[in-house]
């Protein structure tokens, strides 16, 4: 992870501020505030802001019969039967804003949550930096042959030092042709004084997706959760992921009593149709039943074993 000159300026500032509010506070996420969190080869976490905590789940859910906090258990008794019975308006009542340096190719697919408000750094502007991601040789798989969005068994040895050398080769050849056409390089120095530069908005066209870029994302807590839900998963892509896992930790340090429910109902809870169900209550039973008794699909079928540890005890 690397932060230019400014960036560290920016959070030394930030962080020596001493602000009076009368706003609900949360030590535990104060105490990161601002910091840099590392992700990948060259990314980063900011939490930039917050506002809410527990306790505003909890009182936006008690407002309509005018009753204020009680005692952290009770609220955390709330909060679960909120969390359990898929009530969403009391969690959109909390917010946060991140400062996150990722691969162009990450933020493609993270833009498709389309409930946040989003700021991206402009490379109509400015100059993009001069990082790209590299995967570490234990995350370069070959393609699933069964799953077309996923990864199969690990590339090694030659291979893998032949697909390593490819990808840093492409970046660093297409950036010098990005600096070659802006005829600047990326420290702001000119090329070649008597070139004209290309539009920043046309030469950064050519860049590759591995490209760090940067943006500020801010969420409510809802969306957020439905966010880490999907890319917090162990199907999801790992990049994508890597920035999720550091993600929840916010969180557990933002909304303790929250991030507990939700990992406990929606991370590792599981659900299931009312054919799944039956399927359950005929095992519970006693009874025999296999997939074509259970009118599920091959796919149900599975995953409905996998969720309940049953994939090798039924004959």
């Amino acid at each position: 992870m690397k932060l230019t000159p400014e960036q560290l300026k920016e959070i030394k500032e930030q962080q020596l501020q001493s602000n009076t509010t009368k706003r609900v506070t949360v030590p535990e996420l104060e105490k990161i505030l601002f910091d840099a969190l590392p992700v990948l080869d060259h990314g980063f976490i900011r939490v930039v802001d917050y506002m809410g905590d527990d306790t505003s789940v909890v009182q936006a859910a008690r407002v309509s019969y005018g009753k204020g906090t009680k005692k952290v258990s009770t609220d955390a008794g709330l909060i679960k039967y909120l969390m359990r019975h898929w009530h969403s308006t009391p969690f959109e009542m909390c917010e946060i804003k991140y400062h996150i340096k990722l691969p162009i190719f990450i933020a493609r697919q993270w833009i498709r949550h389309r409930t946040a408000n989003v700021n991206e750094y402009s490379a109509r502007y400015s100059i993009l930096d001069k990082e790209f991601y590299l995967p570490n040789s234990e995350h370069l798989a070959a393609q699933s042959q069964n799953n077309r969005q996923g990864r199969g068994d690990v590339i090694e040895g030659e291979k893998a030092k032949q697909v390593l050398d490819l990808l840093k080769g492409d970046a660093e050849q297409t950036y010098k042709n990005y600096e070659l056409m802006l005829n600047e390089r990326y420290d702001g120095s000119v090329i070649d004084e008597n070139a004209v530069g290309l539009a920043r908005e046309l030469a950064r066209m050519n860049l590759t997706l591995n490209t760090y870029t940067q943006w500020y994302w801010k969420t409510d807590l809802l969306n957020l959760m439905n966010f880490l839900r999907l890319r917090a998963d162990r199907h999801a892509q790992y990049e994508i992921r890597a920035y999720a896992d550091v993600m929840l930790e916010t969180v557990k340090k933002w909304v303790p009593i929250t991030f507990d429910a939700f990992m406990d109902y929606r991370v590792g809870g599981t659900e299931v149709s009312a054919k799944g169900k039956e399927v359950i209550k005929k095992l519970i039973n006693g009874d025999n039943i296999n997939i074509d008794q259970s009118e599920l699909s091959k796919r149900e079928w599975n995953e409905l074993m996998e969720a309940f540890d049953l994939k090798d005890k039924l004959i």
